[in-house]
């Protein structure tokens, strides 16, 4: 889904003024106080990939399902997201206070069954991304329930790469205030990659956020900082560590 839609001048312009204003907010200060300091205090994260085999998209649904136990297993792990993109693409995201406990992670079971069984189940090998995380806000509780998310990525326009982090860590004082974003995660993925995971309890909560002050300064300030329009997509959270 793309943001690139009419611009609604007054609502545009509020809302690159809010973003603005609040300046570069950190994963542990802002307009709100975290609701746990645990669950928000990550610094790195991972974003992977996976296109299953024709036929083989509910054997990959069920194997990510059966991932949960384990990661429920993994103190390093603080969040972890088993998604699926569309017919055949699914993922996974996960964070961890820092590169000891990604890389624990990185050796551990999933990732080791994940290896073995990708020449059946996948058409591709795993596409695993590292990445830094900017900007956090999570619940901090094990009941949270959450079904629906997004993933976007942006690309900077050379020399707009400070601005872009700027813009994305200026999000975080916006979105605490909307109660049905249960997760919000600003990424940077390379020099010049950049991203946002967020989860939601429903669809409801998803299209509240798609149309509130972050996506519609998104949809403003694209054209400036941006090399092309965001890739905006609308993701299934298939189960949760939350």
């Amino acid at each position: 889904m793309s943001l690139f839609l009419n611009r609604r001048s007054l609502v545009l312009l509020s809302s690159v003024t809010l973003l603005a204003s609040s300046g570069c907010a950190s994963t542990s200060s802002g307009s709100g106080k975290p609701s746990s300091e645990a669950a928000e205090n990550v610094r790195v994260g991972l974003l992977v990939r996976l296109e299953a085999k024709p036929g083989k998209e509910a054997d990959v649904q069920k194997f990510l399902e059966g991932g949960l136990p384990i990661v429920q297993g993994e103190p390093a792990t603080t969040q972890w997201f088993a998604l699926r993109f569309g017919p055949s693409s699914f993922g996974i995201f996960d964070t961890f206070p820092d590169d000891a406990g990604r890389q624990a992670h990185l050796k551990g079971q999933v990732a080791a069954a994940l290896m073995a069984q990708a020449p059946e189940l996948f058409s591709t090998p795993p596409d695993i991304e590292p990445v830094d995380l900017l900007a956090t806000k999570a619940p901090g509780t094990t009941d949270t329930q959450v079904h629906k998310a997004l993933a976007v990525i942006l690309e900077a326009r050379p020399g707009k790469e400070g601005e872009v982090q700027q813009f994305l860590e200026g999000g975080l004082p916006i979105v605490r205030g909307e109660p049905a974003t249960t997760h919000w995660y600003a990424l940077r993925l390379s020099p010049t990659r950049f991203g946002i995971f967020d989860t939601f309890s429903g669809e409801e909560g998803r299209q509240a956020h798609l149309g509130g002050q972050v996506a519609a300064a998104l949809m403003a300030k694209s054209p400036d900082l941006l090399a092309s329009p965001p890739r905006i997509e609308q993701v299934d959270v298939l189960a949760s560590k939350p």
